[in-house]
């Protein structure tokens, strides 16, 4: 009873502290991205542009950003779901029906709204995906402002929903987001990945083996068709959370602590700072009204809130799930507008979905995101200090 009272201490106090980092590490996020909007709209737009996408031996700096950074950030998503699998809010059914319900209604109604404004035209079709994500440090960020008036448990609920949402988003890249594949460098992945698992079996908890196929493992899935992220998820998943004969000492919490500020602090703002600009005199009122655009901006504001929150009360609702301590539906509701915060996840399948090439889809992309974003981060703030009069002890 002891071991488990601390062991529970341990899992409270390592969650705080992931809270704090994430809703820390969004003001920078933030800043990257009024940093790229800036850019984008001033005389530095024409050389930063260059800069970004000029070749050098075939590689720009933003396939380094895009396809050599964020399979790390992928990385610490992976080790972050398989930390909460085993001994997270998801380690046992009855806290894992809640957010798993709410994120699988997530994803099916903004897909759906998506849909319902370019099911005509197949080539729009192909952003289906996109309004269908949660950005973890900017809606956590948005409860950390609220601070003492919303209940802990909803702290957790959102960040266990927003982990299992980038567990969908992993497989919607890898199922619908794949194309060409080539069967060699696909066999030598697998190869790969039964090293790692040898690994597991013969009981290596050194990180540099891990580290040192992952880099092998990379290399293979970049040059599959497949998208070189799942990479960063695969070994993620194969790094062990305890050793058998130290329970003190855990191979994944290290190489989280350890990559999670980089991921925080250095890779997103990276990401955002190649990826979130908008040349606003360029877009015009039809590329704001324009089916891709309207699809991912009302599938973030609208379609991410009554997924999340019809689900989620149709699991209370038929007993397979049991609302937050201490939260109210009206605060439920409130977490579930933040919901359409999608941003870093929803950029980076957007970047999947059409040609980066093609300077038009990537303004309609930015520009739905964004809107839609930002409308459901003022919308969640002002509805839950709405509701929310009181302070908790």
């Amino acid at each position: 009873m002891a071991i488990n009272k601390i062991k529970n201490r341990n899992i409270i106090k390592f969650f705080i502290q992931f809270f704090k980092l994430e809703s820390t590490s969004s003001v920078i996020l933030l800043i990257a991205t009024l940093a790229a909007l800036f850019i984008a709209n001033s005389p530095l737009h024409t050389n930063y542009e260059y800069i970004l996408h000029y070749q050098f031996y075939g590689i720009t700096i933003y396939h380094v950003i895009n396809e050599g950074l964020m399979p790390i950030f992928f990385l610490v998503v992976s080790l972050e779901i398989k930390r909460e699998l085993l001994e997270g809010e998801l380690n046992i059914l009855p806290k894992a029906i809640l957010p798993i319900f709410a994120a699988i209604g997530g994803m099916i109604v903004p897909s759906l709204i998506y849909a319902a404004f370019n099911n005509h035209n197949s080539i729009y079709m192909h952003g289906w995906g996109i309004p269908s994500a949660t950005d973890i440090a900017f809606s956590l960020a948005i409860l950390r402002l609220l601070s003492s008036r919303i209940p802990f448990s909803l702290k957790i609920f959102l960040t266990a929903l927003a982990i299992t949402d980038d567990l969908g988003g992993i497989i919607l890249i890898a199922v619908f987001y794949t194309q060409n594949l080539h069967i060699i460098f696909l066999i030598f992945a697998i190869v790969c990945l039964g090293i790692l698992i040898l690994f597991n079996f013969f009981e290596t908890y050194r990180l540099l083996p891990y580290l040192l196929i992952g880099i092998i493992l990379w290399i293979c899935i970049l040059k599959s068709g497949i998208h070189a992220t799942i990479a960063g998820v695969v070994l993620g998943l194969t790094i062990p959370l305890y050793t058998q004969h130290n329970s003190n000492y855990s191979p994944l919490k290290k190489l989280e602590i350890k990559l999670h500020h980089w991921a925080a602090y250095g890779i997103l703002p990276l990401f955002a700072l190649a990826n979130a600009g908008i040349r606003f005199f360029e877009a015009s009122l039809d590329s704001l009204i324009h089916p891709v655009t309207l699809g991912i901006m009302l599938g973030l504001l609208f379609g991410k809130q009554l997924g999340v929150f019809l689900a989620s009360l149709l699991a209370v609702k038929m007993g397979f799930a049991k609302l937050p301590y201490q939260a109210s539906w009206s605060q439920f509701y409130g977490i579930s507008i933040l919901c359409g915060i999608g941003f870093t996840m929803s950029l980076f399948i957007g970047t999947l979905a059409f040609p980066e090439n093609d300077p038009f889809f990537v303004m309609l992309v930015r520009l739905g995101v964004l809107t839609g974003s930002v409308f459901s981060a003022i919308m969640g703030y002002i509805w839950l200090r709405c509701c929310s009069h009181k302070k908790i002890n």
